[in-house]
């Protein structure tokens, strides 16, 4: 195929806002799909996908089409995940492409992630092509949604593509709109091979597989290729283009996109974002990838200390398939050996998780997730905090900073009182409010990083009946006053509950936390004190009563004296236990606990 009949793309849009229906339509529309294979959501690929009805991974395919005019060509699209916390699987679709289809549900507007997404398109030069979807729904306001659309992009009302994904409304028009408006991509197939590893997966039986961009160059099957940041070089056994199958070809040229086979079996050899070149005559590395940066950070252990292997592989093969999972090994007194892991957000923990446990079959024990900090000692050393036991002692801190975001809320004008509410509970400074329409404000709040990871998204939901819509990005760190918060068991600090939270926060924090343990922790032959501290103050208790057996039961009248002997021996048997016996905490405490509310 010609290098200007190609055209490479990827969707993007706020999530529930089509992508995936969409994408259906343009792969029937193409005939890439027989009608006899075709299922909705047909690019994910995932049981949990299907099941929540979420794009989790970006799903690149090759579409070819036959113009009205005859002229034949080639796209490459890519379909990207709409939810905040998979923001990365975006960027990282958008640095392989010329052009973008923004997205926007006729009957919902523009929302925050809508306008997250266009930002990161423009910042890598896109050519937009704004998509109305849903317009075949009664309650889709078409006018109204692409007024807004003409104010976010400035484009003219006629450039507006209207569309609908269920029943493939606008698909002809979409198709003659992205052979005019997306520019065939550059590249010179004869200079030095410079090609962008854009994903990765892992194969049981062919190991790694690369999925690339190609930006200059030609590759060929048996080529000696070499990554440039790992500097590893291998032969390419076989490369191909991505349909639904891959495709083997003999040779691919500069513009295209497609996956290599090296029979590389080590998930650490080829990183997400590097770049491949010729052994023989290598080129220059690709800049400007963004690098991923974790936001939340939890503790992941297996159940069986022996398990501990097994789930580095698990996790390292993730990993290639998900390349914002970030982690280390970690130790734990209450755990033993596990991995203090970096994720996104909350969803995607919850994902990860999820996927342990179906793809590798590890049930795991998650520590309650928390944000990096920085500490200052007073001699002026600066010390990365990502867990509670890295703080060191109050009386050598200068001060610890936290990081910040800027969160972006739209709304409908009755929810601001209690979107406000909710902020400020959460330490938040409206810094902005915008009214895009007389039915849609546009808020902004600095917010700590570690207010928004358990429940903001959730309550955020329900104050707003599901109205408002929410994104986020890192600004900057700020001094704040954060103590550790420790959860005692008779006593006996347990590590993997402790937490860092703001000194206002703490004592409800801490009677939560005591109370949850409380409900969750099983009864024992001896009271089990459940105490939250600040070092060595006890700020929340709990108190679970021993059981008592009943050991009169067999004494049938007769003197009270031999009912009180046996209650005394009982008495003095349960202080012996206390002192002895120690508290096991289930696994299903650890999980449950971070459902404080």
């Amino acid at each position: 195929m010609k290098q200007e009949n190609t055209r490479n793309f990827c969707v993007i849009a706020h999530i529930d806002h089509g992508k995936s229906t969409l994408s259906d339509r343009l792969l029937e529309y193409t005939q890439t799909i027989s009608e006899r294979d075709m299922q909705s959501q047909a690019l994910d690929d995932m049981d949990i996908e299907r099941e929540r009805g979420i794009t989790i991974k970006s799903h690149a395919i090759q579409m070819n089409y036959e113009h009205t005019d005859g002229t034949k060509y080639t796209f490459n699209m890519i379909d990207t995940p709409g939810h905040v916390d998979f923001s990365y699987e975006v960027s990282r679709s958008i640095a392989a492409c010329e052009g973008a289809l923004l997205l926007v549900d006729a009957s919902q507007g523009i929302q925050a992630q809508t306008i997250s997404n266009l930002y990161l398109a423009i910042e890598h030069d896109l050519e937009i092509i704004p998509v109305l979807n849903k317009v075949d729904m009664e309650s889709a306001m078409i006018d109204e949604v692409s007024d807004q659309i003409i104010d976010l992009i400035g484009c003219k009302k006629e450039e507006i593509i209207l569309a609908s994904g269920k029943t493939g409304i606008g698909i002809p028009d979409l198709m003659a709109s992205i052979i005019e408006n997306i520019p065939a991509p550059e590249g010179d197939p004869k200079a030095p091979l410079q090609a962008l590893i854009f994903d990765s997966m892992f194969n049981s039986y062919r190991g790694v597989i690369a999925y690339y961009r190609i930006l200059n160059g030609t590759v060929k099957k048996g080529d000696k290729i070499r990554f440039i940041n790992t500097e590893g070089e291998y032969i390419a056994d076989e490369i191909g283009i991505l349909q639904m199958d891959m495709i083997p070809k003999k040779e691919l040229r500069a513009g295209n996109v497609g996956y290599v086979v090296t029979g590389i079996k080590e998930s650490k050899e080829i990183k997400v974002g590097d770049t491949i070149t010729l052994a023989e005559e290598p080129g220059e590395s690709i800049h400007g990838f963004e690098e991923v940066k974790p936001m939340v950070f939890a503790g992941i252990f297996p159940i069986d200390n022996d398990d501990f292997e097994s789930l580095r592989e698990s996790l390292e093969k993730l990993q290639l398939n998900d390349a914002s999972l970030v982690f280390e090994t970690e130790t734990s007194v209450a755990l033993g050996f596990g991995f203090r892991c970096g994720f996104l957000g909350m969803l995607h923990l919850e994902i990860i998780q999820e996927r342990l446990s179906r793809e590798f079959e590890q049930e795991v024990i998650t520590t309650i997730p928390n944000v990096s900090y920085f500490a200052y000692t007073k001699k002026g050393v600066e010390l990365d905090v990502r867990t509670p036991t890295d703080l060191p002692d109050p009386n050598h801190i200068e001060r610890v900073e936290e990081p910040y975001i800027i969160a972006q809320i739209i709304t409908k004008p009755e929810f601001i009182g209690s979107i406000m509410n909710l902020c400020m509970e959460k330490r938040g400074i409206l810094t902005k409010q915008t009214y895009l329409t007389q039915e849609r404000v546009e808020l902004s709040f600095d917010l700590p990083l570690a207010e928004i990871v358990f429940d903001f998204y959730d309550r955020l939901k329900s104050i707003s009946r599901g109205y408002a819509s929410f994104d986020y990005s890192p600004t900057d760190y700020r001094a704040s006053d954060l103590v550790k918060l420790d959860i005692k068991l008779n006593g006996e600090s347990v590590d993997a509950l402790s937490a860092l939270v703001h000194r206002d926060k703490a004592e409800s924090f801490g009677r939560k936390i005591c109370k949850r343990l409380k409900e969750l922790l099983p009864r024992q032959q001896f009271v089990i004190a459940i105490q939250a501290a600040i070092g060595a103050k006890i700020i929340a208790r709990e108190t679970i009563s021993a059981l008592r057996k009943d050991v009169t039961a067999k004494c049938y009248g007769g003197d009270i004296s031999r009912k009180r002997k046996l209650l005394e021996k009982q008495k003095k048997g349960k202080k012996k236990m206390r002192q002895i016996g120690s508290v096991q905490v289930p696994q299903k405490a650890f999980l449950d606990v971070l459902k404080l509310d």
